[in-house]
Order: C-alpha cells, then structure tokens, then sequence
C-alpha cells in the first residue's frame, strides 16, 4: 500500500465555503432542458473506459468508505441498533485489514450518521469522542407532505438535539406542476431554520418524471442554498442511478461556474457493491474533479455497501473473498 501512504491528504477533510444560495433565476430554470439520449450514453460508458486494479482499487475503495454516510432508517430501528451503526461508523474497517494496508493510523471512518429524529439522542451518545456528525431525516421523510410549519419544526428540533446536518425532503408536486418559486420559498425557509446545520436536499428523483425536472429542481434547490443535493429518499421504486447522477452532477458543476459555490453530491439506494461505489466515484473525478472527492462534497446514502467494500478490501489483503459474517454490520 505505498502509494496509498503517499496520498495521506486523500483522506482529510477539505473546508470549503457554505452555499449561500443566490436570487432564484427563473429564465434560466425556464431555458433549461436535458438530452435524454446523449446522458445515458455517457452514463453507459463508466466502468467501461476505466479500469481501477490494485493498489489504486483498495485506495479508492478506503476513499470510498470515508465517503457512506452509514444509515439506518427502518421502521423497527431502536436504540441498540443506533449504536452498533455507530460503532461500525466509528471502526468501518477491520483493523487487522488497515494494518495490513499501512492504515491502521489514518483514522478512517464514515462520512456520518443519519438516523431518524427520535434517535439522535442515541446516536450523539454513542458517538461521544468522536468527530463524525449526525445526519437526520427531516421533514416528514420520506413524502413530505405535511404542513410547511410542521416541517420547519421538525428541522428546528433536530438542530436542537444535535444533528450537524439535516436531510429534507422537497414537495414533488411543485416540481410536477412547475410551481418553482413555491419550492424556492420552502427551500430558502427550510435553509433558515438549519440554522449552522448543513441542508441535503432530497430530489426524490424516481418520482421526478423527467431528467429536465431534475436539473430543474437540482438548480432551484441550490439556488436557494442546498448544501448537498441527493437522489433519492431510498424508499422510492427507482432511486440512484447514473443518468440521474450525471444530470445532478452537471448543475452543481454549471452552479459553481456561475456563483462560485461548490455543493455537495449525493447518491443514495440502491448502490450496494464496491464496483457501483467506483463507478460514481469515476463520475465524480471526471465531471466535478477532484476538490469534490472527499466528504465534504460528496457521500454516499448506504447501509449494505460498507459490507461488501470491506469483502473487497480482504480479498486484496488475502486474495481470498471471505464470508459475509466476517464483516459485522450494524
């Protein structure tokens, strides 16, 4: 693991500005469009061109787990199962496996925590010591469809119980019905009531029709200051996948040109195996560059990836695949 010894600064956090948000633009909302065609072949060709073997495969991978915001957010979580998440947050690799890799002392962990609201309490104990933040879903995830007061609430008591950063979730229908000041106005309030907190926008763009509404919608989002900008809830029938990914990535890379703000990218459900995780990690670097490969701008909404990243990371320390039971999840 040499060369992954001499990339040490791969690891360590990048501070950049917060998006301040900028007047909504609604000419240029109302210009833009999306070449369905032309994004999905680009899409198709990721994996295919580039090969990431040895070496640079593991360093990715380690990239890679440093990058899953590690979550549980299932109808029968408790307290018990929040903090055996936490403690693979807080140890993601085996530490027999990062000493064989030279890694043992970079102190890798997950990006963060998300967690409902009602378990945060459990969360930020059991991650006492550490530096990794809570991300809680909010708003009435996954739909939404609640008063925008009670919204606004629910981020404030969030805020209040120690979640550095909030998951919202966007009302579809205005994104459906081109309502984009609507959403523009609840995204900005949404923002306020973050306070420091970081806000990820959830597009919920399995249930967005078209890839022009998403551009659409990723824009207004960040125009009114969305931190992150993420797919999906993970409770959608269709969630991640490249050609959404590639049209988000896109407008946050047209945003930045345009105000100077970098926002984070956020891919989530559905990216369950290694290889997914380097295909966006590959669209990443290709489309945004590297100021985008870290947790600061870019995670992963995961729970099931982390096992099998861990398998890949054995097999380049053995050359053996090992059983699943080996790597203990949450």
């Amino acid at each position: 693991m040499e060369k992954t010894k001499k990339k040490k600064d791969v690891l360590s956090l990048q501070e950049h500005q917060r998006n301040e948000g900028v007047p909504l633009d609604m000419n240029y909302i109302k210009g833009l469009r999306v070449n369905k065609s032309a994004v999905e072949r680009r899409a198709s060709t990721l994996g295919k061109r580039r090969s990431v073997k040895k070496d640079w495969q593991a360093a990715w991978l380690l990239r890679a787990v440093t990058c899953i915001d590690l979550t549980t957010l299932a109808g029968d979580d408790t307290a018990g199962n929040v903090q055996r998440l936490c403690a693979k947050a807080m140890q993601p690799v085996r530490q027999d496996l990062l000493e064989a890799m030279g890694m043992d002392k970079m102190g890798i962990t997950t990006g963060a925590v998300c967690v409902y609201h009602n378990l945060i309490k459990d969360a930020k104990q059991a991650l006492k010591g550490s530096n990794i933040p809570i991300a809680a879903v909010s708003t009435a995830f996954p739909a939404g469809l609640i008063p925008l007061e009670e919204r606004l609430k629910q981020i404030r008591l969030s805020v209040g119980a120690g979640a550095k950063e909030i998951d919202i979730v966007i009302h579809r229908a205005q994104v459906l019905t081109g309502d984009w000041e609507g959403l523009y106005r609840e995204m900005r309030l949404m923002r306020q009531a973050c306070g420091e907190a970081h806000m990820k926008a959830i597009l919920a763009t399995g249930e967005l029709s078209t890839l022009t509404n998403v551009a659409k919608a990723s824009h207004v989002c960040m125009m009114a200051g969305a931190d992150f900008i993420k797919t999906s809830t993970g409770k959608e029938k269709e969630n991640a996948t490249l050609p959404v990914s590639l049209t988000m990535i896109r407008a946050i890379r047209d945003y930045h040109e345009r105000t100077g703000y970098k926002v984070g990218f956020k891919p989530a459900g559905g990216i369950r195996t290694a290889k997914q995780a380097l295909n966006w990690l590959i669209l990443i670097k290709e489309e945004l560059g590297e100021d985008w490969l870290n947790n600061t701008l870019f995670r992963f909404g995961a729970s099931s990836l982390l096992g099998d990243i861990e398998r890949q990371l054995e097999h380049f320390v053995t050359g053996r695949y090992s059983a699943s039971y080996r790597h203990p999840m949450a």
